[in-house]
């Protein structure tokens, strides 16, 4: 922060702006976020109110949500800086846009503030209106202000001095008008394309290769057009997935803040703006769409489906006993249909009941990790989830007899007409038994350790002993194929 804007006119009164001034994000989008996952069908009302005017919707939705003030993304550099002025003595006022209610919830939980300014039901106290309300209060260049956006310049207009904080290219226009400072906001820690990145986790496209399974096991996989196939088809999942990602991350994004790591999400940290992940979601869904009506109507219409099935999740199924994990199982299990969807291919029964018990394994591993890391010091579990301390045996041994239940399929499998088919030497296949029953045992014992990463897919497709006996079994499948 610079030298430059400590104790300047330290006599005046301090006005601060709250939404992205004060903190890093906007009060009234955390509040639509919050509603969205409480009550979803709420937001069919918003024209409605906002047809009423913008301060009487913002009242109507403080009516149903409150967000959490301590759990804020606050601008470190800007609080302290507050802190310090107020040692000085001096009188900090909060003047923002935001309701009241949210208002009055951010100034007790600071206690810095010796005023507030805010909306109520009739007003909205942005820009020009804020302007004349601060100086009726304190008179004409009678206080200071600090704000972040073009919707401050009438106040900073008004001001005896104006102080700028974050990056938005109309705010920093106004640095060089006199009697403007700036308020440095740090250094991003990562580039903009790799905080996207994160947001929509591409990592996690790593399960979409899900989709290829049907073509490798029909032995299609050097044909061209299923190689496109297969490739629009990945690119349609991930861009879908990642659609899903920004959404459940904007729906919980008050519950993400509660959590250890999560909380570092760029949505809930503040980094990544909720406008910003709404339209990036909405692009990746259409981009999604376009890809998918080039394929086959089956495979867009099971995308459709798992789009249903994920948003569901998201907003209802992960918080259902024993539902969320039948639903991952399934989830997992859509991208290998979808697989066989995009190239025309027929799906065997055998395979689906594999791809059913292990990817339930998997999932009763993510949950057993989760719930695991929620215990507080008298074993009691904090997770807005159906689940108690006393279950997490019970998802242990469900997880591992699903392990073992998809490896009795997959030596059933193994002796059916898609396999010996295609396949001059099938029973070679029976090596690979040992390699699932291998990751299953191995992914449990580091579950049970605490040393397991809490998305067991990823996790078996980054661990290099994971990928040993995944390129073993792809090997031995090649095997059996040329023999």
């Amino acid at each position: 922060m610079n030298d430059t804007i400590n104790s300047i006119d330290a006599d005046l009164p301090l006005c601060v702006d709250l939404d992205g001034t004060l903190i890093r994000t906007d009060m009234l989008f955390e509040a639509l976020c919050l509603l969205v996952r409480r009550m979803p069908l709420v937001i069919f009302l918003l024209p409605f109110w906002l047809y009423r005017g913008k301060a009487y919707m913002k009242a109507r939705i403080a009516e149903k949500v409150t967000p959490d003030a301590a759990l804020l993304p606050y601008n470190k550099d800007v609080l302290d800086w507050l802190l310090r002025e107020k040692l000085n003595g001096r009188s900090i006022i909060l003047a923002t846009a935001s309701h009241q209610s949210y208002a009055q919830s951010v100034a007790q939980h600071l206690g810095l503030f010796d005023g507030v300014e805010a909306s109520d039901d009739s007003t909205n106290l942005r820009s020009q209106t804020k302007a004349d309300r601060l100086t009726h209060e304190f008179g004409e260049y009678g206080f200071d202000y600090v704000g972040n956006s073009r919707a401050d310049y009438s106040v900073w207009e008004k001001a005896r001095n104006a102080y700028v904080v974050g990056d938005e290219p109309a705010a920093q226009k106004y640095l060089t008008r006199l009697n403007a400072y700036r308020i440095e906001k740090p250094a991003p820690v990562v580039p903009r394309w790799k905080l996207w990145f994160k947001a929509i986790r591409v990592h996690q496209w790593l399960k979409n290769t899900l989709l290829f399974v049907p073509s490798i096991l029909a032995s299609r996989y050097f044909e061209l057009d299923t190689l496109v196939n297969l490739g629009l088809a990945f690119i349609a999942f991930s861009f879908c997935a990642s659609s899903v990602y920004l959404t459940n991350d904007l729906v919980d994004i008050e519950v993400d803040r509660k959590h250890p790591t999560k909380r570092n999400r760029p949505i809930a940290s503040g980094q990544l703006s909720v406008p910003d992940a709404v339209l990036g979601a909405l692009a990746l869904l259409c981009c999604s769409t376009w890809i998918a009506l080039l394929l086959p109507m089956q495979f867009s219409l099971i995308l459709l489906l798992y789009f249903v099935i994920t948003c569901g999740y998201s907003l209802i199924l992960k918080r259902l006993l024993l539902i969320d994990v039948l639903t991952l199982a399934g989830l997992f299990t859509i991208r290998v249909l979808a697989g066989a969807a995009a190239v025309g291919g027929e799906l065997s029964t055998w395979l689906l009941a594999f791809c059913m018990f292990f990817f339930l394994s998997l999932a009763l591993v993510k949950r057993f990790v989760e719930l695991d890391g929620r215990q507080d010091e008298a074993g009691r579990l904090h997770t807005g989830r159906g689940y108690q301390s006393r279950d997490l045996e019970t998802l242990s041994q469900g997880g591992m007899a699903s392990g073992f239940a998809a490896v009795v399929v997959l030596a059933l499998f193994i002796d059916s007409p898609q396999i010996t088919e295609n396949y001059a030497r099938p029973e070679v296949i029976w090596l690979v038994c040992p390699l699932v029953l291998y990751l299953i045992f191995r992914i449990w014992i580091l579950a049970r350790r605490k040393e397991m990463n809490d998305d067991p897919v990823v996790f078996l497709m980054t661990d290099w002993r994971s990928q040993i006996m995944v390129a073993a079994g792809a090997t031995t499948m090649i095997i059996s194929q040329i023999m």
